[in-house]
């Protein structure tokens, strides 16, 4: 139970983050977005780096583990912006949520882990995000680099999965490293911009609370909880997105991505159930 709160959480963090990047990417772009929000997130955990290497309680294991998950959210992360490019939101939402898909595929193909309860989750959480996405009909190249990052997302909830028992602050320091490689292409694209107060104070906010914070329940959460069963629970971030938006930016979600949302919230009731009836 504690590591499906733990992950709830999580996708209420994750969620609470979508206004606030479409307010900081307004302003500046997304590459320095990127290296800036890494950045403020590695120099803020540094003290309890130092402090962990001073203990002599820095282990190798936790070091690799962080950086292989940082480079798969790293490569998802820039796939999906550059598929975005050239297909629409909707599309590029619904499919980086195919994610959970291939989470399911290693479960039940790799570790040979799965139930009729997983397979109704599955079902139920795809067909709600694509109520909720309401994606458009076709397939372009956009949509294939989005799917290749989908494939990035799915690794690195396995990843975090297979090195949870380390130290979560210790894996979340190594796991933003990667993406500080970000402020090469943010400096040939055309120099690094100049960015304002304001802004650095909600880049802030995404690095502490969205990466520090929400990145150590998610390796603390994935020590109870199978992969599977957390890219479904993960699922649940659009869903308390929307909600975000409403109260933030006054969107509102329609019948139909209300009906999505429920499906979702239903798949992810399901899955849990399993968890804590094991």
């Amino acid at each position: 139970m504690k590591g499906l709160i733990a992950l709830i959480i999580v996708s209420i963090l994750w969620g609470s983050s979508f206004p606030v990047i479409k307010f900081v990417v307004t302003n500046i772009s997304e590459f320095s977005y990127t290296w800036i929000r890494s950045l403020i997130a590695t120099i803020t955990l540094t003290p309890y780096i130092i402090y962990v290497y001073a203990s002599r309680r820095l282990y190798a294991k936790t070091l690799k583990g962080g950086l292989l998950a940082g480079i798969a959210y790293a490569l998802g992360l820039w796939l999906q912006g550059w598929g975005t490019r050239y297909t629409t939101a909707s599309n590029s939402a619904f499919i980086t949520g195919l994610n959970v898909v291939f989470v399911h595929l290693y479960e039940g193909l790799i570790r040979k882990k799965y139930s009729i309860s997983l397979g109704m989750s599955l079902f139920l959480s795809i067909i709600g995000l694509y109520m909720l996405t309401a994606p458009s009909t076709g397939f372009n190249i956009g949509d294939m680099l989005v799917l290749i990052g989908a494939v990035m997302w799915a690794a690195q909830v396995i990843i975090v999965s297979k090195y949870s028992f380390g130290d979560p602050l210790v894996f979340t320091f190594f796991e933003m490293i990667p993406a500080l490689g970000f402020i090469i292409p943010d400096f040939i694209s055309g120099g690094i911009d100049i960015v304002e107060p304001e802004i650095i104070l909600s880049i802030t906010y995404l690095a502490i609370v969205c990466s520090n914070i929400a990145f150590a329940l998610q390796v603390f959460g994935q020590r109870y909880v199978s992969p599977a069963i957390a890219a479904i629970i993960f699922l649940s971030e659009p869903v308390f997105a929307s909600i975000f938006a409403y109260i933030c930016l006054g969107e509102v979600m329609g019948i139909q991505q209300a009906f999505g949302a429920l499906l979702i919230i239903l798949a992810m009731s399901i899955a849990s159930t399993r968890s804590t009836q094991k």
